[in-house]
């Protein structure tokens, strides 16, 4: 259907205004009386000379959003067939794209820490989902700010490259070239491979990499050999472009970019926490880099990368990032109950044996007063902030966890568990696991800490007895760790 205008109907919608003219397709506003908010209608071109990766895109999006649901993609409203013309309806998500960002740039760090944080969080609810985007770029970030709150939220758009567990790989089926945007690519896309989370975790770094430099990492590549330069090459390090980054920033964004997968973030939601986190990330040698590799150590990449073909998919990638879960396990280092501590340390080592990308974040709360200021210091005059850090770090020295796989968080806070249901919910915690000590008439007529996490806690919560050392998931024990 060619020469759309205001004012058409097309498929029970009445076109509004054209928003955008993009490769592939037409984007219109678009309303329907059934309707509230604002909708959006992507029209796919169908002229003679289209290329066929359109068309087929077109098809994996329709197929794929009705899948997805959650706050970080746009709902999916409708789609079908006006006479040859396909349509896909869907939620207009206000807000602006990185995209504009790009020409600020380079942004202060903390900014972009912060925006990709909102991205990371986006993919990893996207991963969960059983998807992987597979073209995060900056026009494919949509930063949304609620108007009533005034808080910020990436979405993800146009899921045309995308790939999901459970749908048909239309793209793989008909396709054997590397599909994505070239600046933004993962190297094992370039290699064919589209079942992996990491893929999108390597374009975030490259979308990181220019919001904080100003510059792409690996250019604009226009030929497959170009491409494939990203299995060998690696780029200019950040700091070398903006002396004064932070080395934790540019250890994230290195870490990101990363030619083998498995050097990478497990998950994107361990990324999340890293960006959130940044005095706690663990500092290697790419934090320090200067300059790039040695031509030897390109050299012997080069030579890897000559036998780099698209390996045969497998089922590691079914479930994205069920080896790597974000554990947090909440501490009360006041109690003296031996017996409590060794049940849980007990619990916290069979999850990390269990799952060894395992990521663990120990937590407790030192409680404040409701009204007035607490003082930081104890009686005999020492840090109660630093004794407590202390603390969970001798609980946790059992455990021989490796830095990055390990982090201590003292919050403040009048209401322990508020404090710690709200630390699971901004971190992306994938499983809280906390101590219950004995019943008390008080605790019983008042709850307990851990009632309370069970009951507002948007995932799995684990309560320890010291009893019989079981654990015991849903309805809580009658008090809890963490204070």
């Amino acid at each position: 259907m060619a020469g759309l205008q205001p004012g058409q109907p097309l498929g029970g919608y009445t076109l509004l205004a054209p928003l955008h003219e993009g490769g592939m397709a037409s984007l219109w506003r678009v309303s329907h009386p059934g309707q509230a908010f604002p909708l959006l209608m992507k029209v796919p071109h169908l002229g003679y000379g289209e290329g066929i990766t359109k068309l087929v895109g077109f098809e994996v999006e329709r197929m794929l959003m009705p899948a997805l649901h959650g706050p970080h993609v746009p709902r999916f409203v409708a789609s079908g067939d006006e006479g040859e013309q396909p349509w896909l309806v869907m939620e207009q998500v206000q807000g602006e794209t990185l995209r504009r960002l790009l020409d600020q740039a380079p942004l202060p760090p903390d900014r972009v820490a912060r925006l990709g944080a909102l991205a990371a969080t986006a993919l990893a609810d996207l991963h969960r989902q059983h998807a992987v985007h597979l073209d995060v770029k900056p026009s494919n970030l949509v930063l949304h700010v609620d108007p009533a709150t005034g808080e910020e939220r990436v979405v993800l758009i146009d899921f045309g490259l995308s790939h999901h567990a459970h749908l048909p790989d239309l793209l793989s089926e008909q396709f054997h070239v590397p599909l994505g945007t070239a600046p933004y690519i993962s190297p094992e896309q370039v290699l064919g491979v589209r079942d992996d989370p990491r893929s999108d975790l390597f374009s975030l770094g490259v979308v990181l990499y220019h919001l904080a430099t100003g510059q792409r990492p690996f250019g604009n590549p226009t030929s497959r050999r170009g491409l494939r330069r990203r299995l060998y090459q690696d780029p200019v390090p950040p700091r070398a472009i903006v002396p004064d980054l932070p080395r934790w920033l540019q250890e994230i964004v290195l870490r990101c970019l990363e030619v083998d997968p498995d050097a990478r973030h497990p998950t994107a939601a361990q990324l999340a926490f890293d960006l959130q986190h940044p005095e706690q990330v663990p500092l290697t040698s790419r934090a320090g880099r200067d300059q790039r590799e040695g031509r030897l150590s390109v050299a012997k990449r080069w030579f890897r990368s000559l036998g780099a073909e698209s390996p045969a998919p497998t089922a590691a990638h079914a479930a994205p990032g069920g080896d790597a879960p974000l554990v947090m396990v909440a501490i009360d280092t006041k109690q003296q109950d031996r017996d409590l501590d060794a049940a849980l340390n007990d619990i916290v080592q069979r999850l990390v044996q269990t799952s060894p990308g395992t990521r663990l974040a120990c937590v407790t709360v030192m409680r404040t007063a409701r009204i007035g200021m607490d003082s930081n210091l104890d009686e005999a005059g020492r840090n109660r902030h630093v004794k407590r850090l202390v603390a969970m770090r001798h609980w946790a020295r059992t455990l021989q966890l490796p830095d990055h796989r390990i982090t201590f968080h003292v919050l403040e806070a009048s209401d322990v568990a508020q404090a710690l249901v709200e630390f699971a919910r901004g971190n992306g915690i994938d499983h809280v696991v906390m101590g219950a000590r004995g019943v008390t008439g008080v605790r019983r007529i008042l709850g307990s800490v851990s009632a309370q996490v069970v009951a507002e806690s948007d995932c799995t919560v684990t309560v320890v007895r010291a009893s019989h050392a079981a654990r015991r998931t849903g309805p809580a024990a009658p008090d809890a760790a963490g204070a």
